[in-house]
């Protein structure tokens, strides 16, 4: 209880002085944001502060933080280590600059600010890959919801997929405060309240149960282990780092008033992300009281099972289950809706296509709906198995992209490092992954600990010839 205490206690801390360091670099103003000079009714909204931070939460949060945490829980507590220091130095500083980039670029889609920082190559690769992200985790969190709402009502799957896809058809068209602004902030509470009421279950011993201290040991139940680094990083995902973030923050960057509310947006709903990642994370081996009992569990009901038993174990069959039950549907459906919504953004940005008639907003819906719906007729396992990779890698990508653009702001200063030193770790991390994994090339670790040293360090010295070339620039136009 002791080191989970101090976890939760240093992701606050986090968020009120490395976040204060964060906003410090871009000192905020006070001049008018893109929601104010761009207003068309649709996508660029002012919206009220409180509304706009749980609109974020929830875009970022889904089930990320649920099912990733349990996923990571299964190496032990040390994955408290990586969710608190993840959070904090990684992903609420990714989350906060392509939110704050976005403001300042006036409201941007993430491909269109990597292409400005990094070339016309990168910015053609970006369109690309983060269009087919989207559209997979739209497909993804269809299936999912889908499939639980099946086997608990009975009817059959297809008709759950099609009211999904209806309602996705609805939020990826209609204006952002019609659907989404409404539904949102109400989901975004339950998924809190089903966090905290969870933790305050595990401190206060409800059901008899202990929680572990944290040990650096790897605990993974097999005989076997499967080796924390890297794949306990990649497994928790959303808990500590996610580059769909990126996808999700210019939409919010679209409806703030004002810049000085970028850190309470976006490095804050970072760290609510972390703090409920850190309470599952906790569930996870508290309730099942090892991470072999975690690891049974979800084996025998899947991750939606073993939230559904936690969650009416510490809160009661009646409130625990539905806040279980909203919590494993809802949360990947408001995930999917804003994905596919910012797929829309995105092509429209790419090919400068106005937003601002229901005709328009038909042309791009139409498909990247019926896409979505195609793609779930293909195995789940097989969508899912490599989302988690390609999240993190974008996250690299965008780490990178912070790096640039903050060494082209201050260039006579090393303030650059907030982004580049995270850039570096997840370099390593996603490169010795895919090499390892058995998603991957299923290397030996003599062969894909060097190669993802090696490839940080290319990256790195990318970076500086990108550096380099801006520079290059600035003094001719000088």
């Amino acid at each position: 209880m002791i080191t989970f205490l101090i976890a939760f206690g240093s992701l606050i801390v986090g968020y009120f002085i490395y976040g204060r360091i964060i906003d410090g670099i871009f000192k905020p103003t006070d001049n008018p944001t893109p929601a104010m000079t761009k207003a068309d009714g649709v996508d660029y909204i002012p919206l009220p502060t409180w509304k706009v931070f749980l609109i974020q939460l929830l875009n970022i949060a889904g089930l990320g933080p649920i099912f990733g945490a349990l996923g990571g829980a299964l190496w032990g507590p040390a994955v408290y280590f990586w969710i608190v220091l993840g959070t904090i130095f990684a992903g609420a500083v990714h989350d906060y600059l392509s939110g704050m980039i976005s403001l300042r670029e006036g409201g941007k889609s993430i491909s269109e600010i990597v292409g400005m920082q990094l070339g016309d190559r990168m910015l053609s690769v970006m369109r690309v890959f983060t269009v087919v992200l989207l559209i997979l985790v739209g497909a993804v969190f269809m299936t999912g919801p889908a499939m639980l709402l099946a086997k608990i009502t009975g009817q059959q799957m297809l008709i759950w997929l099609a009211v999904i896809a209806i309602y996705y058809f609805l939020a990826t068209l209609l204006p952002i405060d019609t659907v989404i602004a409404r539904l949102y902030p109400i989901f975004g509470i339950c998924l809190i309240i089903m966090a905290f009421g969870i933790m305050f279950g595990m401190l206060f011993g409800v059901g008899g149960h202990v929680m572990p201290e944290m040990q650096l040991a790897n605990l993974y139940p097999a005989a076997d282990p499967l080796p924390i680094w890297p794949l306990m990083f990649i497994t928790v995902a959303c808990g500590a780092i996610s580059g769909f973030h990126s996808t999700q923050s210019p939409l919010m960057a679209r409806c703030l008033k004002s810049e000085r509310l970028a850190r309470p947006v976006f490095y804050g709903a970072m760290v609510m992300e972390g703090m409920i990642a850190l309470i599952w994370a906790a569930a996870g081996v508290t309730f099942y009281e090892s991470t072999g009992g975690l690891a049974a569990a979800m084996a025998a009901g899947g991750p939606g099972g073993a939230v559904y038993e936690i969650c009416v174990g510490f809160m009661g069959s009646g409130i625990g289950a539905t806040l279980a039950m909203l919590g494993v549907v809802a949360c990947p459906i408001s995930t999917g809706d804003t994905a596919l919504r910012a797929s829309r953004l995105i092509i429209s940005d790419w090919f400068k296509i106005s937003q601002d008639t229901t005709h328009k907003r038909l042309n791009l819906a139409i498909p990247i709906i019926t896409i979505a719906v195609i793609l779930t007729q293909i195995d789940f396992s097989i969508i899912w198995r490599y989302f988690s990779w390609l999240n993190q890698t974008l996250a690299m990508i965008i780490l990178w992209t912070g790096t640039v653009y903050l060494y082209n702001m201050k260039p006579n200063s090393k303030s650059y490092f907030i982004a580049m030193i995270p850039a570096i770790f997840m370099s390593i991390v996603t490169f010795t992954y895919i090499l390892q994994a058995k998603e991957g090339l299923q290397l030996p670790t003599m062969i894909t600990y060097p190669s993802g040293l090696a490839f940080a360090l290319f990256c790195l010295i990318l970076c500086f010839k990108t550096r380099m070339k801006h520079k290059m620039i600035d003094g001719h136009l000088n």
